[in-house]
């Protein structure tokens, strides 16, 4: 077992494709980090196995931020910040109607205990391969457009590292050990500005002409633990 760098950035997205939340201490669960990824609209008229509304249809949505609270019962609760400056529940008729009418789309809230992921529960990816990224495409440095809940500052090794970790194990600070199951296959949403929606083509041109389409990896919590940003990252051997 090595140490192949620390943590430098922890996040989660309570809301499918809808802005992240920046966090400096996190426990893995065998479900992902609490509450990432919980809640999805879903296009009620859509038949295919991905039917999610994403900032793919409507990069609007990335000007949504979810933030998860503690009611004073104890309840965890999920509130959205609309860009005009709205505060709704998750679950109201408002929101929803807002995002009907700027998408067109008929749509309904989905609640997902286990999380509403494309591939599995953690995505990684090294800020030596978001700095890369950011050279050849021209663009500013952002871990933002990748949507991670880890990024690991290397301690040695260079950008696209992480790709050769696949079929390894990673052991975050003492308890917590992630399976990293395969390589992150980007797509559109990179090219999106994570603040504005705006979008850079050349980001997701690079990245699919340079590195065959691969930036970052995903993985599956084999043993739950507490991570916090700063914690080593090892690599089982």
């Amino acid at each position: 077992m090595h140490c192949v760098g620390t943590i430098r950035q922890l996040a989660r997205y309570p809301v499918k494709s809808m802005r992240g939340e920046a966090l400096s201490v996190t426990t893995l669960t065998l479900q992902g980090i609490p509450e990432d990824r919980r809640y999805a609209f879903v296009q009620a008229a859509s038949r295919t196995d991905f039917p999610w509304l994403t900032a793919r249809q409507l990069p609007e949505l990335l000007r949504y931020k979810p933030a998860v609270e503690e009611e004073s019962s104890g309840e965890i609760v999920v509130a959205v910040t609309t860009p005009s400056g709205a505060k709704w529940p998750i679950d109201s008729e408002e929101l929803r109607r807002e995002i009907e009418a700027r998408s067109g789309r008929t749509l309904y809230l989905l609640r997902n205990g286990r999380g509403s992921y494309d591939a599995a529960p953690i995505s990684v990816i090294s800020r030596q391969t978001i700095a890369r990224i950011a050279a050849e495409s021209g663009t500013e440095e952002n871990a933002w457009r990748f949507r991670p809940n880890l990024v690991v500052d290397l301690q040695d090794g260079g950008a696209f590292e992480e790709l050769s970790w696949v079929g390894g194990t990673l052991r975050v600070a003492d308890a917590a050990r992630i399976a990293i199951i395969k390589v992150d296959q980007r797509c559109v949403i990179i090219t999106l500005d994570p603040e504005s929606g705006e979008p850079s083509p050349g980001i997701l041109r690079c990245v699919v002409q340079n590195h065959d389409n691969c930036a970052g990896v995903y993985g599956t919590v084999l043993t739950p633990g507490e991570v916090r940003i700063g914690d080593p990252v090892w690599l089982e051997t």
